[in-house]
C-alpha cells in the first residue's frame, strides 16, 4: 500500500494501536470502526476501483495486511475474510453478480465466508451443508462453524454442496432461518467474530448462487482458501513487527544486573531469532506475492509455503517475545501476549499446518526439486 494510502487513514490506524487491546479484552470491535473500514474500501482492498475498491496488487495488499496485523490480529482476520469473500465473488460471480455484491463489500457493508462444519475441517469433502434449486430460488439448509466474522456480517457466502456437486451462495444474515451463534470466549483473535452459523430452510433468489451450480468441490475451496491463506500469511509477518517492535523497545530500557538486558547475550539471541523470523516470513510471502501477479504456476504451491512458514514463525517469535518480555507482556491485552494467543490460530486456520506440510511433500515429491537442485548444483 503507497504511502500516501498509509497517511489518508493515519488516524484510523492510532486508534487501531490503542484501542486493539481493550478490543481483545472486550471482545469486539465496534462497528463504526469495521463499517467505516470497509466503506474506505479497507477491508477488500484487491477489489477493482470499479467496484469500489483500491485495486491494490497482492505486493500492495500484503503490505497492508501486514501493517494491521502488526496493530490487531482481530481486525486483520474481519479483513481477510472480508477479501475471501470478495474474491470468491470476484473470480466465481457473474459479471451482473459482482456488480451487485462488490459495491456493498466497498461500501461498509461486512463479509464472510463459510467453509468449516462440526464434522468438515480439513476434511472439507465432508461438508454437508445442502443447497437445492427450487425454481427461481435456491433453498439453503446446514450449519457452519468457527466462521471469523460471522458476527459481524452483512452477508455471509456460504459453500455447500449440490447434488453431485459444490456451490457456493451469497446469505444475508437477515434472512429467515440464518441464526448465528457468537463462539464464546475464544482463545486468540478475540474480536474477530467468530460465530456459528445455522441454515434452517433459507430460501433465496436463485441469482444468489455465484456462477450457478456445477462447481467442483476442490476448484470452489481451492478458490476461496488461496486468498485467505495469502492474506493470514502476511498477517503473520505484521504478528511477528508487532512482537518484534515491543520487545526491542522493552530490552533497550529494562535493566537486570546492572545493564539493559539487550546485553545480555540469550536474550539478544532471542532478539536476533525474532528479526530473522519476520525477515524470513516476509520474503516468502513477498516470492508467493509476485508469484499472484505474475500468474505464475508456482503460485499455489508458494502461497501454502508462505502460509506455513508464516504461521510457523509467529509462533515460535511470539513465544520467545513473551520470553523476553515476561510479566510486562503477559498482561491481557498486551500485543504481546495477544501476538502469543492469535498466533497460535494461524496454524490451524486456512488449511492446518500439518495439512500445509503435506501439500509441500507432496510438490516436492513430484517436481523431484530437491534432485534437480543437486544436478544444477553438479
Amino acid at each position: 500500500m503507497s504511502d500516501g494510502h498509509f497517511a489518508e487513514h493515519e488516524a484510523t490506524w492510532r486508534l487501531v494501536k490503542e484501542n486493539a487491546g481493550g478490543w481483545d479484552i472486550a471482545g469486539e470491535i465496534p462497528r463504526t470502526v469495521l463499517s467505516g473500514l470497509g466503506a474506505a474500501g479497507v477491508l477488500c482492498a484487491e477489489v477493482r476501483k470499479e467496484h469500489g475498491g483500491l485495486g491494490l496488487g497482492s505486493q500492495e495488499s500484503g503490505k497492508l495486511t501486514a501493517h494491521v496485523g502488526s496493530l490487531c490480529s482481530s481486525l486483520r482476520s474481519v479483513m481477510t475474510s472480508q477479501g475471501m469473500a470478495a474474491w470468491t465473488v470476484q473470480r466465481l460471480g457473474t459479471r451482473e453478480q459482482r456488480a451487485a455484491f462488490l459495491p456493498q463489500l466497498t461500501g461498509g457493508r461486512l463479509a464472510a465466508v463459510a467453509f468449516s462444519e462440526p464434522d468438515a475441517g480439513s476434511d472439507l469433502g465432508a461438508m454437508t451443508t445442502q443447497l437445492r434449486l427450487d425454481g427461481d430460488t435456491v433453498i439453503v439448509d446446514g450449519s457452519k462453524t468457527w466462521i471469523t466474522a460471522a458476527a459481524y456480517a452483512d452477508l455471509i457466502v456460504v459453500i455447500g454442496t449440490a447434488g453431485d456437486t459444490a456451490a457456493a451462495v451469497v446469505v444475508p444474515t437477515d434472512a429467515q432461518g440464518v441464526r448465528i451463534e457468537k463462539v464464546p470466549h475464544p482463545m486468540g483473535c478475540r474480536a474477530a467474530g467468530h460465530a456459528r452459523v445455522q441454515l434452517e430452510g433459507v430460501r433465496l433468489p436463485a441469482a444468489n448462487v455465484l456462477g450457478g451450480t456445477g462447481l467442483s468441490l476442490p476448484f470452489l475451496v481451492t478458490t476461496a482458501l488461496a486468498y485467505g491463506r495469502m492474506s493470514v500469511a502476511w498477517g503473520c509477518v505484521g504478528i511477528l513487527r508487532g512482537c518484534l517492535g515491543a520487545v526491542t523497545e522493552h530490552a533497550r530500557s529494562r535493566r537486570q544486573f546492572g545493564k539493559p538486558i539487550a546485553e545480555h547475550q540469550l536474550v539478544a539471541r532471542r532478539i536476533a531469532e525474532l528479526y530473522a523470523a519476520e525477515r524470513t516470513a516476509t520474503a516468502v510471502c513477498q516470492q508467493a506475492s509476485e508469484c499472484w501477479e505474475s500468474g505464475s504456476p508456482d503460485q499455489v504451491i508458494a502461497t501454502v509455503l508462505a502460509k506455513h512458514v508464516g504461521a510457523t514463525e509467529a509462533v515460535r517469535g511470539a513465544a520467545s517475545a513473551l520470553q523476553i518480555m515476561a510479566s510486562a507482556g503477559a498482561s491481557d491485552g498486551h500485543v504481546v501476549a495477544r501476538a502469543y494467543r492469535d498466533a497460535k490460530l494461524m496454524e490451524i486456520i486456512e488449511g492446518s499446518s500439518e495439512i500445509c506440510q503435506l501439500e509441500l511433500a507432496r510438490h516436492a515429491l513430484a517436481t523431484g526439486h530437491g534432485t534437480a537442485r543437486q544436478e544444477e548444483a553438479q
